[in-house]
């Protein structure tokens, strides 16, 4: 497949599924699978296109994240407590991330984990959505410090592919009884560290090869993706908190099994 129609391909599925708790990272693995593409070529490619998304996020919070800068210049108490739980929450993915990185990268290579991961974090997404209560909706600098750390906690577990980074933390904050809204935004503002680092990390990690243009996937198929990418996350973020207030998150537990299914029955006996 030509490399530019595959870039495009790879931007949309990282902007539907970042924010989503249906695992961005699962996904373009099972891409790789079913386009066909080698996907160490587009290991890079597809943690740089996530900055993107990262963007969609500042962009659409802007004001809120103004507000809370103006805010803590000021020394607003609920400001200084929205960047304490923000960066509480994503200080233990961040350790895990260093620690285990070689034994990610190896689960990154497997589809057959994923297949597993989406089916079993339906099965979960389900019984949290029966099972707790929820509050009324308050803004992230209302939550507590233990509540955050908890929910950084819960992050952790997406290191595994088809987990979701979005869902395990927004189920994370559902069963510490958060509302719906509350948990979704805190989840959006949490990706903002957290893509950012893993970025970073592995811009640095690859500059040498990026700078010199090796490989068939090079700058010019990342600019690509990223603003697709970007476009398509400015859409879903718009679209999920309504949709997740009104229907919640049973609908996407069900597409997460369905998908899981399917895959993990084509992956053993197509």
């Amino acid at each position: 497949m030509d490399t530019t129609i595959t870039a495009v391909l790879l931007g949309i599925v990282e902007g539907l599924t970042e924010f989503l708790p249906v695992s961005s990272t699962g996904h373009l693995i099972l891409a790789s699978e079913l386009f066909g593409y080698d996907a160490k070529q587009w290991e890079v490619f597809n943690v740089v296109i996530q900055l993107p998304a990262v963007l969609a996020v500042v962009v659409l919070y802007w004001r809120t994240f103004a507000d809370v800068a103006m805010g803590a210049l000021r020394g607003s108490r609920e400001s200084i407590a929205f960047i304490r739980n923000v960066l509480a929450a994503f200080i233990p993915a961040a350790i895990v991330g260093v620690l285990f990185k070689s034994k990610i990268d190896m689960l990154l290579e497997n589809p057959i984990v994923v297949c597993i991961a989406l089916i079993v974090g339906g099965f979960v997404i389900v019984a949290v959505e029966r099972l707790v209560s929820h509050q009324a909706y308050r803004p992230v600098g209302q939550m507590s410090l233990s509540q955050s750390i908890k929910i950084g906690m819960m992050q952790c577990i997406a290191v595994i592919p088809g987990v979701s980074r979005s869902g395990a933390t927004i189920m994370g904050a559902l069963t510490l009884g958060e509302n719906r809204r509350t948990a979704a935004e805190f989840s959006f503002f949490l990706a903002v560290p957290t893509m950012f680092g893993a970025t970073v990390k592995q811009l640095w990690d690859h500059r040498h090869e990026l700078a010199a243009g090796a490989g068939q996937v090079g700058l010019k198929e990342i600019a690509i993706g990223s603003v697709v990418s970007f476009v398509v996350s400015l859409i879903v973020i718009k679209f999920f908190i309504g949709y997740v207030s009104k229907h919640g998150f049973t609908p996407f537990a069900v597409y997460r099994i369905v998908v899981g299914s399917a895959a993990l029955f084509w992956l053993l006996w197509a």
